[in-house]
């Protein structure tokens, strides 16, 4: 696998389509309703209008992928479930039983559930098998990953982005599974922004008092240890990072470069989604914040990335599933722009 090939389609990433936006904006004003009356939706047609460069957007199917991947620092007493869990709930999500597959089912989505770093084998049925290494390394005490690894991980989410893409998917979700990915999430957010973790650190599955302290403390002490650079975005992924957080930037920068919106959800996708920021820019153009999850870092990450969330409905499961919930929302302003009759057509007189 040639791991420079997501870096030379990085020029594909382009601004929005501001023409494209001035046609929806024209079209939702003459619209059988007061100006502006449907609030927020109003400006997320016109959103996704600038984005895919098209007038009357369309964002069905939405296509789901969850990554999958261990953390070695789980090791170090972070998290509430033990490491086994995360293959457990991979074979969950290939046999449907999870939340991200209902509420896939229930918005129509294209679903792909992809193992790029999940600590044993996972032999269940439609699990895309594309394992860098079996969970990272414990970042208390060395590295995570290689930075050879850090863009294999980018290059793997780009490609899964490029076949569910061409699958037919029209706005990209994405999930992840893997036990102690709160806590990389955390230090990688910290290494990105210089934020204390402190502020930034939750209780992720819902720690104990104590080990929400010592989880405060493996990040400070991993910050520490490895001195991320702030300005090299693999330097940091690589360090502290996490497999499945570096395939979820990946994807995100590809559907940039296919003009496919990305919605947002929880902490770790978000903080995904920063990273994709830091390695191309303009992709954040492309972002639309799904949910506000209950994680401290999240409303952080959020704010960093300039994104107002569209539900809140005090969410911290992962998977895709709060972006999943938050769908409809985005599906009901493609839909007002489409179907929706003007006052010509509709022979009301407006003001």
């Amino acid at each position: 696998m040639n791991t420079a090939d997501w870096k030379n389609k990085l020029a594909q990433v382009q601004p929005r389509n501001e023409e494209a936006a001035q046609q929806a904006s024209r079209h939702v004003n003459q619209l059988t309703k007061p100006l502006g009356s449907l609030g927020r939706l109003e400006s997320l047609a016109v959103e996704l209008a600038a984005m895919t460069g098209e007038p009357f957007p369309a964002v069905t199917p939405p296509g789901v992928l969850v990554f999958a991947a261990d953390h070695g620092v789980a090791a170090e007493g972070v998290s509430a479930y033990p490491q086994e869990v995360t293959a457990q709930m991979v074979a969950n999500f290939a046999h449907g039983g999870a939340a991200i597959n209902v509420f896939s089912r229930q918005i129509g989505a294209l679903l792909h559930v992809v193992d790029v770093g999940v600590a044993v084998d996972v032999d269940a049925p439609g699990v895309w098998t594309k394992k860098v290494r079996p969970g990272t390394a414990s970042f208390l005490r060395e590295r995570a990953m290689t930075r050879e690894e850090a863009e294999q991980c980018v290059q793997i989410g780009f490609e899964s982005a490029e076949a569910i893409i061409d699958e037919g998917a029209k706005l990209l979700i994405v999930g992840e599974m893997g036990i102690g990915n709160t806590t990389a999430s955390s230090a990688l957010l910290a290494a990105l922004t210089g934020a204390e973790p402190d502020e930034l650190v939750g209780r992720g599955t819902g720690v104990s008092d104590e080990k929400w302290q010592k989880k405060k403390a493996v990040v400070k002490e991993a910050l520490s240890l490895h001195q991320p650079d702030a300005g090299d975005p693999l330097d940091a992924l690589s360090k502290v990072g996490g497999l499945e957080i570096g395939s979820m930037a990946g994807a995100i920068l590809c559907a940039a470069s296919r003009r496919v919106p990305v919605l947002l959800d929880g902490f770790i996708s978000t903080v995904a989604a920063l990273l994709a920021v830091r390695l191309c820019p303009v992709s954040a153009e492309y972002l639309l914040g799904g949910h506000r999850s209950q994680e401290p870092g999240h409303a952080f990450a959020l704010q960093t990335l300039g994104k107002e969330p569209l539900v809140d409905l005090g969410l911290r499961l992962g998977e895709g599933s709060g972006a999943a919930v938050a769908f409809p929302i985005v599906e009901a302003a493609t839909r007002m722009l489409r179907e929706m009759a003007t006052f010509d057509q509709a022979g009301v007189s407006s003001k």
